[in-house]
């Protein structure tokens, strides 16, 4: 009998891996199969984010003259249909991961002393464990955190209606989605960024980031001292006196990983669960992927990190590799990229994308997107690629593979993309090779 311990992306996959194989497995999830990217963060940040486009898009072709109006947006409606179409994908998964042959056990909660394992206070015999206990939304120690009308992206789902004035607290991916999300559907929006908002992405797609975000306020090196409120937020105290309204604060200020659950395992100063290469902790037998072993925090590494986990209990040697894995973020376009080592330096080559679905009107305003490549010179090696068009995010995990492989720009000669797209990279990528090769010849 193997047992998981959590049913979302790492957890799941790794669950189903197991028994496609013919193993006994048991999966405790004491809420909903599916995790956080299906009922609070990934998905909720596509429902409402396809609704923001719907309504940025209508507001181009308006400015244009093509429609005479732009639609309101219901904000209740919204999120009661968002909740029905997550509750039927959670359904669709339960079916998918059952036909698999696993065996879900729902309201329990899994946990780990050692090689011992509990369901709830019941203890179970294991062959192995994975443990996939995933992640929670970090909270930082501002007063008035507990006020209501202060949300993380667990709690957003209990705001009722739209705010005039909301703060987002934070300075990554989430913070950027939500502004874009919330300012589209109207509200007055103000990031606070303690450094650099979007600070660990390149230059040039960041400043692609950032005219999406045109109208959000942006406050960065900015420190929150506190939150004011009598029994509701009223307004964000900021270091230097500074005081700025609110009806509602998101504080979208990283993760942390949910370990409790899991005593007796070596654990960083986080709480992040310690793992090797082939997803297997400090005790025997006891395996972790997912969000509860630290960053990255990305959908597409915990399933794989779950696929790998799976096939070392199965007696498989398999490592967790990370190169070429994808990043995603939703803006008003979609802005994605991947890279891979690479032995030495590297040529970046960033051009306009071309104009295509989803981005035709757009070019009236002079913007259709970004493409870029990054190339060893030495090896025509493609390390590195992002796009910030309609469309990147699967553009990249192609990409991405492609590079795990060590494609060169030089095969992408034989590459015929579909047209119309607004996919630049390939475009780019065939200028790189044409460009080394009069380097050579040179």
């Amino acid at each position: 009998m193997f047992i998981v311990i959590g049913g979302g992306p790492a957890g799941r996959i790794g669950a189903m891996r197991l028994a496609q194989a013919g193993a006994e497995v048991q999966l405790i999830e004491k809420h909903k199969i599916g995790g956080q990217c299906l009922h609070d963060r990934c998905m909720t940040i596509c429902a409402l984010n396809d609704v923001a486009r719907l309504v940025e898009y209508a507001r181009t072709q308006k400015n244009l003259g093509i429609l005479d109006s732009v639609p309101a947006v219901s904000y209740p409606a919204v999120k009661r249909r968002m909740r029905e179409v997550q509750e039927k994908l959670s359904s669709v998964l339960d079916a998918e991961t059952r036909r698999a042959g696993v065996e879900i056990i729902y309201g329990a909660e899994g946990r780990l002393s050692g090689d011992r394992v509990y369901v709830d206070d019941e203890e179970v015999r294991a062959d192995a464990v994975l443990a996939a206990t995933g992640s929670r939304a970090a909270v930082p120690d501002i007063p008035g955190n507990g006020l209501s009308g202060v949300y993380t992206y667990q709690t957003l789902h209990a705001m009722d209606d739209l705010p005039r004035r909301m703060v987002i607290v934070g300075g990554g991916v989430v913070a950027a989605e939500f502004a874009h999300i919330f300012h589209a559907f109207g509200s007055e929006v103000q990031i606070i960024a303690r450094h650099g908002l979007l600070r660990d992405l390149d230059d040039k797609v960041r400043s692609a980031a950032l005219r999406d975000l045109a109208g959000v306020g942006i406050r960065e090196q900015s420190v929150v001292t506190g939150i004011e409120g009598g029994g509701r937020v009223r307004s964000v105290l900021l270091a230097g006196g500074e005081e700025l309204t609110a009806d509602a604060v998101l504080l979208a200020t990283g993760l942390v990983p949910r370990s409790e659950p899991l005593q007796g395992l070596r654990k960083g100063p986080g709480g992040a669960v310690i793992v090797d290469r082939q997803m297997r902790t400090s005790v025997a037998g006891v395996y972790a992927a997912g969000d509860v072993i630290g960053p990255p925090y990305l959908t597409p590494a915990a399933r794989r990190e779950g696929v790998v986990a799976a096939e070392n209990i199965l007696g498989h040697p398999t490592v967790m590799d990370y190169t070429g894995i994808p990043q995603a973020m939703s803006l008003r376009y979609d802005y994605a990229f991947a890279t891979a080592r690479a032995d030495g330096g590297c040529v970046t080559l960033s051009a306009p994308a071309p104009a295509g679905p989803g981005s035709f009107w757009d070019v009236a305003g002079g913007w259709a997107g970004l493409a870029q490549v990054r190339v060893d010179p030495e090896t025509g090696r493609l390390v590195g690629a992002a796009a910030g068009v309609p469309g990147a995010s699967t553009l990249l995990s192609y990409l991405g593979y492609l590079m795990k492989r060590g494609i060169t720009v030089g095969e992408f000669d034989d590459i015929v993309e579909v047209h119309p797209s607004t996919d630049g990279v390939y475009g780019l990528a065939r200028y790189a090779a044409d460009m080394l090769r009069r380097q050579k010849k040179e």
